[in-house]
């Protein structure tokens, strides 16, 4: 069958295209990225050596030999792929009905929540792997030890038995579509809908899963399963006791087995106990689970050591979610005295629903001593917001008197945190969706090594970075 997927470079979307590439399948894909000129990336090469013919995201990519298209929710009615799929009576289907069809066909794990699903994730599928249950995974981000031992991208693999672990999207109610063998429900935070809506959605993921395991903590959670099987780290089914943190990782026990995880933070602690208890209901022990995890590489971008100078430390991490940035933040006030923090949004429709819950977020992580750089908001393409600007999360950070500043240029926010870093502080790179973050961390590392110069700002040449897009 040939399949084309608009929109090949989100995670989800590569990761289906992947596994239908290997699956025998003729796969092609478009993106904005390539229509841009982003030809020179890491997953494009992957993506070719699979066979993945990419295409610019104007239609050339589908002709009258395509028989499905792919799409997300990220693409838009006047989208010209979509438009030529129509023209030409090609079948089209959502990348999350695709995604049905493989949990319905497999035992699958369904990890859910506004935070820590693509971690939590990979922690099921490196505990079942080491468990010896050979499980497929398709994920939101690259499990580092896939790509060490098996030599795949990483954000998926196929396995060889009936086990599928997954990361179920709620963002945009796609996860009521799933109906797998093991349901985890991490937590349930405002986040690109109301809360009101996320339960809804929540709710009718919960009746549909086989077993269902929830968060005895998110009492956003509780309400909607009161009876189901829970996990905390102060109550719950499963339930560690006896957690020590440091800027490194965490020594925990459970249930009198000891625990050590290699990464930071006690929300790992918090992911690591949901994965055991998804793990346990698969028929894995606890001293295989202790095992796997204190194995765990971790996920891409998730608190990435980019490397240290002079006593300083570039760390790049995807948290783009009030939630997310706060345990990031919090992780790293672990390991260094003070946290210098970048931060570009990765969409206006987050800026517009949650600019109180970024201030409130930040005025609560961001110390005394500490500093935050704002940039503004990645534009992939699409439709912006009318008056909706990252200027309004740094007004409101001003007014409560938070080390914060803002510029529409972050090459001049580079040259502004490399001035400032000391020996011990964390320079954090944090922000989802633009693939040049882990470039621009780098970058910040080789700033630290020489003496700041001005220069052309790169990112306002390719139309990332300041406001001139904005026309």
């Amino acid at each position: 069958m040939k399949i084309h997927f608009i929109g090949i470079g989100g995670v989800g979307m590569s990761a289906l295209a992947q596994l239908h590439a290997m699956g025998g399948d003729t796969v092609t894909g478009s993106d904005r990225l390539i229509s841009k000129g982003y030809t020179d990336m890491a997953l494009w090469d992957y993506l070719k050596k699979l066979n993945i013919r990419l295409f610019p995201q104007d239609g050339s990519g589908i002709d009258k030999t395509t028989e499905l298209v792919i799409l997300s929710s990220a693409i838009e009615e006047d989208n010209p792929e979509l438009q030529k799929a129509r023209q030409l009576n090609i079948p089209t289907m959502h990348r999350s009905e695709l995604l049905a069809k493989h949990v319905a066909s497999h035992r699958t794990i369904a990890v859910s929540g506004t935070s820590g699903k693509s971690t939590t994730t990979a922690m099921v599928y490196d505990i079942l792997a080491f468990a010896g249950l050979s499980p497929s995974v398709i994920t939101g981000a690259a499990i580092l030890s896939l790509q060490k031992d098996q030599g795949v991208f990483g954000n998926v693999y196929k396995g060889s038995s009936d086990i599928l672990v997954i990361e179920a999207d709620e963002s945009d109610g796609s996860i009521v579509k799933y109906r797998p063998h093991v349901g985890l429900c991490l937590n349930l935070q405002k986040d690109h809908k109301e809360i009101a809506v996320l339960q809804g959605y929540f709710k009718e993921f919960i009746s549909h899963c086989k077993t269902a395991i929830i968060n005895a903590e998110e009492d956003n959670l509780c309400v909607l399963a009161p009876n189901a099987k829970t996990f905390g780290l102060t109550r719950g089914d499963i339930c560690p006791n006896a957690i020590k943190v440091d800027g490194f990782g965490s020594d925990f026990m459970i249930q009198g087995q000891p625990f050590r995880l290699q990464v930071p933070g006690l929300h790992n602690v918090a992911n690591a106990t949901a994965a055991v208890a998804a793990a346990l209901q698969m028929g894995v022990d606890l001293e295989t689970c202790a095992k796997a995890l204190n194995k765990f590489q971790g996920i891409a971008r998730r608190f990435a050591s980019i490397g240290t100078y002079n006593k300083i430390e570039v760390v790049d991490d995807f948290a783009h979610n009030p939630h997310k940035l706060a345990a990031t933040i919090a992780a790293a006030h672990l390991r260094g005295k003070r946290v210098l923090a970048f931060y570009q949004p990765h969409a206006f429709t987050s800026i517009k629903l949650l600019t109180h819950e970024f201030v409130e977020s930040f005025s609560k992580s961001i110390g005394k001593e500490d500093h935050l750089w704002l940039t503004e908001v990645y534009y992939p393409g699409g439709t912006i917001p009318a008056g909706v600007s990252c200027q309004t999360v740094y007004e409101g950070l001003k007014a409560r008197g938070i080390n914060v500043t803002y510029d529409g240029c972050r090459e001049h926010l580079l040259a502004q945190m490399a001035a400032a870093a000391q020996p011990g502080d964390i320079l954090l790179v944090l922000g989802a969706r633009d693939p040049t973050l882990t470039d621009f961390a780098r970058k910040l590392l080789r700033a630290l090594k020489e003496k700041p110069a001005k220069e052309t700002c790169a990112s306002c040449m390719l139309g990332n970075c300041c406001m001139a897009y904005q026309k």
